[in-house]
């Protein structure tokens, strides 16, 4: 069999040269993707139809989809958090294993082996009454894998867990714009747990601004607005801030008597994210403190932006920037602001919002690793 490959242009984190990494691999699953299989309950048998299997991993949630030749999918499935920078490799494996199992068990299928292992009878009726079936691609969007150990790791690892015939580890920006804007030139920022922005020019290179974790970054993030609140309400409880109702509603979403306990609460980064609804919730109801930080968090993905449109040369020129991620779904009024600074200081970008899951470009870059 022959190998294929496919490669991503991606901008070295510390500021290298563009260089370019073989993403994609062709060739028999190992024991480990066997074993991987007997976890399913279902036998193995030799193809017969393709199935392509895409991957949207972040710091919030895993969702697989399983596509069939003709572009259905037939199976969804969620599992938690997979972001290998915030969950740690046996984390990021775990869950990513575990949207694939409920999604290869709600369509009844199971990859086919090794071509030595191909016409064995035994295998012809798949246990549970699943079909003779094959993964042709898995196209996995991973947040975190944009440095190269992290993509080495995860890629070797998903090499040998999964039994499939081609491979495709990108990242989790990569998939959402290829869903919103297919192969065209576009910048896409995401905000939902953390944040990050991505762009992509004419010659398929790739930048990258921002997402440089909770400790030093996460601009306009769901963990920056929590995090907010969290400040804004010690202030408020010092008499250095400006009052508000966001300690109130944080005493009670996580039972403190006051706010001050709220440093012996060993919170992760997830749970701070958690917080941001109440961010919301204050700002709907006229809280100026919960406004403003709305307000900066739109500004704050609105410089993710630019920082790209500069180092492109699209100011002056027509180019798409889709926002996506929970935040951005969650908040119109980060919208608004980060839309009209874009128009104002880029005005012929067009801004839109991905309402498409992400899911959706991993299915359609699956097939066409596939040439499907």
């Amino acid at each position: 069999m022959m190998e294929r490959r496919v490669s991503l242009a991606m901008q070295d984190p510390c500021g290298a040269a563009a260089s370019t990494r073989e993403e994609d691999h062709v060739g028999p699953p190992c024991d480990i993707g066997r074993a991987f299989l007997s976890g399913l309950g279902l036998r193995n048998a030799m193809e017969s139809e393709k199935f392509f299997l895409g991957i949207d991993g972040g710091g919030t949630r895993t969702t697989a989809w399983l596509a069939d030749e003709r572009g259905r999918v037939v199976a969804r499935a969620i599992a938690g958090p997979s972001n290998p920078l915030k969950v740690g490799f046996n984390g990021c494996e775990r869950e990513i294993l575990r949207a694939t199992r409920r999604a290869l068990q709600k369509a009844r299928v199971a990859p086919g082996l090794s071509p030595a292992r191909r016409g064995n009878k035994k295998n012809a009726a798949l246990k549970g009454g699943a079909t003779r079936r094959s993964i042709e691609a898995v196209v996995v969007g991973l947040a975190g894998v944009d440095r190269p150990r992290v993509h080495a790791r995860v890629l070797r690892w998903l090499r040998k867990s999964i039994p499939a015939q081609n491979y495709l580890l990108t990242s989790d920006a990569a998939i959402a714009l290829h869903t919103a804007i297919g192969k065209t030139p576009g910048i896409i920022v995401i905000s939902g747990t953390g944040s990050i922005a991505y762009a992509r020019d004419e010659t398929g290179n790739v930048l990258r601004s921002g997402g440089w974790g909770a400790a030093f970054d996460d601009a306009g993030s769901g963990f920056n607005l929590g995090r907010r609140a969290i400040v804004a309400a010690l202030h408020d409880y010092d008499g250095r801030g400006r009052p508000t109702i966001l300690g109130k509603q944080i005493c009670r979403v996580l039972r403190l008597r006051d706010i001050t306990q709220i440093i012996l609460k060993p919170l992760t980064a997830l749970d701070i994210a958690a917080l941001f609804p109440l961010v919301l919730r204050a700002a709907g109801r006229g809280d100026r403190v919960a406004q403003l930080a709305l307000d900066m968090a739109g500004d704050e993905l609105t410089e993710l932006a630019r920082a790209l449109v500069k180092r492109l040369g699209l100011r002056r020129r027509a180019f798409t920037v889709v926002c996506a991620g929970g935040v951005f779904n969650a908040s119109a009024r980060i919208r608004k602001t980060f839309s009209s600074s874009i128009r104002m200081w880029a005005p012929r970008a067009r801004v839109i919002l991905l309402r498409k899951q992400p899911v959706e470009g991993a299915i359609a870059l699956a097939r066409e690793l596939a040439d499907v």
